[in-house]
C-alpha cells in the first residue's frame, strides 16, 4: 500500500489586533533664563550717553538696569559697530 503524505495547511493568519501605544508625555525641561537684548532701545548706548563720561561695566549695568552679562553683550555689538571705545578700563562713546 502506498502511504499518503498528509500535509497540514497552515491556518490563514488572523487579523492582528491593532496595538495601542500609550502616549507618554515627558516632563517639560526647566527653562533656561533667556537673555533678550533690545537693540532698538540701546540700553548700553543710552546709559553711556546719559552719563556723558566713561563708565565701568558695573556702572553701565547699574545705570541701564540690566545684568552685567547683558551689558557685555551690548558692548560687543557697539564695539563691532565702532560706537564705543575702551579708555583706561572704562567704556566711552566713540
Amino acid at each position: 500500500m502506498a502511504e499518503k503524505k498528509t500535509v497540514k495547511k497552515a491556518a490563514a493568519p488572523k487579523a492582528e489586533a491593532v496595538e495601542k501605544k500609550a502616549t507618554v508625555k515627558k516632563a517639560a525641561a526647566p527653562k533656561k533664563a533667556a537673555i533678550v537684548l533690545n537693540a532698538e532701545k540701546g540700553d548700553v548706548y543710552q546709559a553711556l550717553a546719559a552719563a556723558g563720561k566713561a563708565l565701568t561695566v558695573k556702572e553701565i549695568a547699574k545705570a541701564a538696569k540690566i545684568s552685567e552679562e547683558e551689558t557685555l553683550l551690548g558692548m560687543g555689538w557697539l564695539f563691532k559697530e565702532g560706537k564705543i571705545v575702551e579708555a583706561e578700563a572704562k567704556i566711552a562713546l566713540a
